[in-house]
C-alpha cells in the first residue's frame, strides 16, 4: 500500500511540474487597445530563456522600450517598462496569459500607481522580418545647448553641457540656484536624453528630472521637480561657442519652487 502511495505521489508531482512548465511565449506578437477611443496598436518583441523574458515593446509613446524583470511561469508571462508621455515618465506593469494554443496572448497592464489600465489580446506573428528588433542607436548630443524657460513670466536661461559616450551623458547645467549643477545618471536612448541634477533654493535641495527630445540642432526639455510640485519646458539650441555660455546665471528665483 506504501508503495503505491508514493507511486501516486510521484505521478501526481509530475503532473505539476508538466503544467508548470514555461509556455512558448517567444516571438513576435501584435494587438490593439483602446485609449480615449482610439486604437492603438502595440507590438511585443519577446525572446525566452530560461523563464527569463527580454525584448522590446512597440508604440507607446517612447518607442521601442525595453522589458524589465521579464519572467513566464507556466501559461502566465510579466514584466515591466517604462515609458513617457507628456513630459512624465509611467512605469506599466503587464501580465500576459497564453492560450493552450500558443497563438495568442490576453496581456492586462496598467500604471504602477493605478491612474491607468487596459487590456489588449495579442497574436502571435507570422512576420518573420520582424523578430528581435535592433538596438536604437544613441544620438551623440556631446555640445553646448541653450535655451530659457518661462518663470513667473520671466525669462530664465539655462546652459547645457553635454558629452556622451556610448550612451553614457555627463556634464552640467548653469543658470539654476545651485551653478553649476553636476548630471547625474544621464544616458541617451535613440532620441531622449535624460538625466537629474540638484539645486538648493532658499536652504532646501530640490532634484530636477530632465527628459529631453533630440531633434537637428535642438533638444526640447521637459523638466520638474522629483515631488511633482514644479515643471516647465524649454527649447535648447546647440551653440559653436567654447567654454562657458555668456549669458551667466540665471537670477534667482523669488518664488518658492526651484
Amino acid at each position: 500500500m506504501r508503495g503505491w502511495l508514493r507511486i501516486a505521489g510521484l505521478v501526481a508531482v509530475l503532473a505539476v511540474a508538466q503544467g508548470a512548465r514555461a509556455a512558448d511565449a517567444g516571438g513576435t506578437w501584435k494587438g490593439t487597445f483602446d485609449f480615449q477611443g482610439s486604437s492603438v496598436p502595440l507590438t511585443f518583441h519577446l525572446t525566452v530563456a530560461s523563464g527569463a523574458v527580454t525584448g522590446t515593446v512597440e508604440g507607446l509613446p517612447t518607442t521601442p522600450v525595453e522589458i524589465h524583470d521579464g519572467k513566464v511561469i507556466g501559461d502566465t508571462i510579466t514584466f515591466w517598462v517604462n515609458t513617457d508621455y507628456q513630459g512624465q515618465s509611467y512605469k506599466l506593469m503587464y501580465t500576459g496569459k497564453v492560450s493552450a494554443a500558443g497563438d495568442e496572448i490576453a496581456f492586462s497592464f496598467a500604471t504602477d500607481d493605478g491612474s491607468f489600465s487596459s487590456q489588449l489580446t495579442a497574436s502571435r506573428s507570422a512576420d518573420a522580418a520582424a523578430a528581435p528588433v535592433p538596438a536604437v542607436a544613441a544620438t551623440d548630443v556631446t555640445g553646448i545647448w541653450k535655451g530659457a524657460f518661462d518663470f513667473n513670466g520671466t525669462s530664465m536661461p539655462l546652459t547645457i553641457h553635454l558629452t556622451s559616450a556610448a550612451g553614457a551623458v555627463t556634464g552640467t547645467v548653469e543658470g539654476l540656484p545651485t551653478t553649476p549643477a553636476e548630471i547625474h545618471e544621464g544616458k541617451v536612448e535613440g532620441d531622449t536624453v535624460t538625466f537629474w541634477v540638484n539645486t538648493d533654493y532658499q536652504g532646501q535641495t530640490y532634484k530636477l528630472l530632465y527628459t529631453g527630445k533630440i531633434t537637428a540642432g535642438q533638444i526640447v526639455f521637459t523638466f520638474g521637480t522629483d515631488d511633482g510640485s514644479f515643471s516647465t519646458e524649454l527649447t535648447a539650441t546647440k551653440t559653436e561657442t567654447a567654454g562657458s555660455a555668456d549669458g551667466g546665471a540665471a537670477k534667482p528665483i523669488d518664488s518658492k519652487t526651484p
